[in-house]
């Protein structure tokens, strides 16, 4: 059996952990460049837990800039198994309104400016995101979830988009309309990159406002979600910590296939593959570049 190590990507408003002892923070080198932050490697209630501030101390780097490859590169350095996203959202379902966490079951990506694959020219592979998230993992939330008495829906479909603009009126209606549930800019290309690298993920999608649908709310504004945004983050530590403390510490298969899912993904032939790619792939595809 594999050992469980937890990682957490702290979104808006979560630059650190609070809970997180005997910490030592490391600044892990990737060959896709620069990670968002160093990481903060350390544990709760005996558990392995590696923490990284997705948008960095004092919320520096947007959506569009953050360099997703290298923080799910790095997390994978780490020995990270399983990944949990906590992310700030706009709602658009009445029952889903702030305060509430959304365990999110399904992505539409709408971004256009990022980096979203580990493979390419040289090394091409096809994984698949027909289920984008771990269920076991789901289920360990909602778990934590009700055991702090914290609001929160079983599933939902979170649409990202590139950012760092919020939507227009006419997108929100439309997205809507479509039965999204939450919407984001930032679990996109993130969980894509976790499956390639066979990391098991999961989102917690943190509503912060009714994005601009509502007829009883006006634009969204950077003021307003702070507000919601600091209340968000204190549910957001106690239920790392309750995750933590009622974990797994074994690697728990994934049903789906996240953790094998490189098994049958790589279609270029040995001789085909380029060497200077597949030296950054090192501990993305290790697993099954060293057995090929």
């Amino acid at each position: 059996m594999t050992k469980a190590v937890l990682g957490i990507i702290g979104g808006s408003g979560l630059y650190d952990l609070p809970g997180l002892e005997k910490v030592r923070e490391e600044l892990v080198a990737s060959p896709w460049g620069a990670p968002s932050a160093p990481l903060r490697i350390g544990e709760i209630a005996g558990l392995p837990i590696v923490f990284i501030s997705r948008h960095d101390k004092g919320h520096r780097l947007s959506p569009t800039d953050i360099n997703y490859r290298a923080n799910i590169d790095v997390m994978k350095r780490a020995g990270v198994t399983d990944l949990i996203s906590l992310s700030a959202c706009g709602s658009f379902k009445e029952e889903l309104p702030p305060g509430t966490f959304v365990l999110v079951d399904q992505f539409i990506d709408r971004t256009f400016g990022r980096a979203s694959s580990f493979f390419g020219k040289g090394c091409v592979a096809h994984v698949s995101m027909a289920h984008p998230v771990s269920p076991r993992l789901r289920i360990h939330l909602a778990q934590a979830a009700e055991a702090e008495g914290i609001s929160f829906a079983r599933e939902g479909t979170y649409v990202c988009i590139e950012g760092p603009q919020f939507s227009t009126l006419a997108e929100s209606l439309t997205y809507k309309g479509l039965g999204y549930s939450v919407i984001g800019m930032t679990n996109l290309p993130e969980a894509k990159l976790a499956r390639e690298a066979e990391i098991c993920y999961a989102t917690v999608a943190m509503v912060t406002d009714f994005d601009c649908w509502h007829p009883d709310h006006d634009a969204v504004t950077v003021t307003d979600i702070i507000k919601v945004l600091m209340a968000n983050a204190e549910k957001a530590a106690r239920l790392v910590v309750r995750l933590a403390r009622d974990f797994p510490r074994e690697h728990e298969p994934c049903p789906i296939g996240s953790d094998r899912a490189l098994d049958t993904a790589i279609i270029t032939a040995p001789e085909a593959r380029d060497p200077e790619l597949l030296r950054k792939l090192d501990a993305v595809a290790g697993r099954v570049l060293r057995g090929a």
